[in-house]
C-alpha cells in the first residue's frame, strides 16, 4: 500500500528549503570568517587579535564579567542551538521526522556517531593524562558547515539526505552540550538553576496561553539565559530548552505558528552573524612550524582527528544500517545505503562545538594543539564528503 503524503509536506519541504540556503550562506561566511581568525592569528598583528579576544567585557555581577571570546562562546552559540532546536522541532512534529522509525533513524546514527569516535579517540590517547578529557573533543557535528558542503556538493541527492543530516547534526551537538554540562561543569549553583526552570516553565505556559508579545518574551529569554549561565550549566543550554518548548503547529486565525516566525527573524542572525563571531573567536589558533611539530608528535591531536575523520564514519554509517537491517528504523524516501555513507562522512566536519569543548576540557596550550588538529580534521572530512556526494549526486541524475 503506497504511503500516504501528509497535507503539510510540501510547505515543509519549502521551509526546510529556506533552512538549508540560509545556512549554507552562513556556512560560507563561517568558512571566511575561520579562514580570517586563521590568518591574523598567524599574523604580525597576532597580538592585537588575542587583545580583542581576551578583552572582558560586562559587570561581575551574575558572573557576566566574560571576554569577548567567551561572550561569543556563551551568549552567540546559544542563539544558534535555539534555531537548530526549533527547526528540529518542527522536523518532529510536522516534517519528515514525524514518522516514528524515520525519527529514530537519525538519533540512532547520532549516538553511535558520539560513542564510536569517543572510544577511538580514547583508545588513541589512552595513558595519556589528558585523555579522560579529550575523548569528547570528537563527539559533535557542525551543522553550518555540514549543510553547506552538502548543499554545494550534493545537489543531486534526495531531500532526505537534507533531513537526516540536520537531525543527525542537531542530535549529537545537543548530546555533545549535554557532556558540557555534565564534564565541564565545576559545581552547580542549584538556585539559580531552579530558577531557570521556573522561567522555562512560564515560557512553557504563555505558549500555551498564545501570548505573542516580544516585551514579555525578551526580558523572560534573558532571564533564562543569565538564570543558566549563573547556574554553572553551558549556557547554550538554554537556547535549546527555549528551543524545545516553544509551540510548532499554528492555530487557524495564525499566518505562521511561533517556531516558524521566530526562525525566519532569527536564523540569518545565527548563521550570519553569531556562529561566525564565535567561530573568528574559537579559530584563531598558531599553525607555525612548532605547532605543525607538535600536532604530528601529540596523541591527544591524533586522537582528536581519528575520531572525526573515521569514528564518525563508522558510528554514523555503522549504527544506521544496523538499526535498518533489525528494523528500528527506516532510511527517509530515496535514500539508499552508499548516500547514508556519503552523509556519514560529513559526520567528521566537527568545527563549532568541537572547537568549544577543546576549549573547555584543556588547558589553553593543550587546546591549541587540539583545535588545530579539529580544524585539519574537519577540512580532511569535508573534503572525503564532497568527492563522494559529487559521484552519488551523479549516480542520482543518472538514474
Amino acid at each position: 500500500m503506497s504511503r500516504r503524503r501528509r497535507p503539510h509536506a510540501p510547505k515543509t519541504l519549502t521551509e526546510f528549503a529556506r533552512f538549508l540556503r540560509t545556512e549554507t550562506v552562513g556556512g560560507m561566511v563561517l568558512l571566511g570568517a575561520a579562514a580570517l581568525a586563521l590568518l591574523l592569528a598567524n599574523s604580525p598583528v597576532s597580538g592585537v587579535y588575542e587583545s580583542i579576544r581576551d578583552t572582558v567585557v560586562g559587570p561581575h555581577f551574575l558572573h557576566l564579567d566574560l571576554t569577548v571570546g567567551d561572550w561569543a562562546k556563551d551568549g552567540l552559540l546559544a542563539l544558534f542551538f535555539f534555531v537548530a532546536g526549533l527547526e528540529l522541532k518542527r522536523e518532529l512534529v510536522l516534517g519528515e521526522l514525524s514518522e516514528f522509525k524515520t525519527a529514530l533513524l537519525p538519533v540512532v546514527a547520532a549516538l553511535g556517531g558520539m560513542v564510536v569516535p569517543a572510544v577511538l579517540a580514547l583508545a588513541v590517547a589512552w595513558g595519556d593524562p589528558r585523555a579522560d578529557a579529550a575523548w569528547a573533543i570528537p563527539v559533535a557535528t557542525d551543522i553550518a558547515f555540514a549543510l553547506g558542503v552538502l548543499a554545494l556538493t550534493g545537489s543531486g541527492m534526495p531531500s532526505g539526505a537534507r533531513v537526516f543530516l540536520l537531525s543527525l547534526a542537531v542530535v549529537d551537538d545537543l548530546g555533545a552540550i549535554v557532556l558540557i554540562a555534565i564534564l565541564f561543569t565545576a559545581s552547580i549553583n542549584f538556585v539559580s538553576f531552579g530558577i531557570a526552570i521556573v522561567l522555562l516553565g512560564l515560557y512553557w505556559y504563555l505558549q500555551r496561553r498564545r501570548i505573542t508579545t516580544a516585551w514579555v518574551y525578551v526580558p523572560l529569554v534573558v532571564a533564562v539565559w543569565l538564570a543558566v549561565h549563573s547556574s554553572g550549566v553551558h549556557a547554550t543550554l538554554a537556547g535549546v530548552g527555549l528551543a524545545l518548548l516553544t509551540r510548532v503547529k499554528k492555530d487557524p486565525y495564525e499566518r505562521e505558528a511561533p517556531a516558524l516566525r521566530l526562525e525566519h527573524r532569527l536564523q540569518p542572525w545565527s548563521a550570519g552573524v553569531a556562529v561566525p563571531v564565535f567561530a573568528f573567536f574559537a579559530a584563531g589558533v598558531p599553525v607555525g612550524a612548532e605547532a605543525l611539530n607538535r600536532l604530528v608528535s601529540d596523541r591527544v591531536a591524533w586522537a582528536v582527528a581519528i575520531g572525526l575523520v573515521v569514528g564518525k564514519l563508522v558510528g554514523i554509517a555503522g549504527s544506521a544500517l544496523l538499526a535498518v537491517r533489525l528494523r528500528l528504523g527506516a532510511l527517509p524516501p530515496g535514500l539508499g545505503k552508499r548516500d547514508l555513507v556519503a552523509v556519514a562522512l560529513l559526520g567528521g566536519v566537527g568545527f563549532t562545538v568541537s572547537l568549544l569543548i577543546s576549549e573547555l576540557a584543556l588547558p589553553p596550550a593543550d587546546a591549541e594543539v587540539a583545535k588545530a588538529a579539529v580544524l585539519l580534521a574537519s577540512a580532511a572530512a569535508a573534503l572525503l564528503a564532497a568527492a563522494a556526494l559529487i559521484r552519488r549526486s551523479k549516480a542520482h541524475r543518472a538514474g
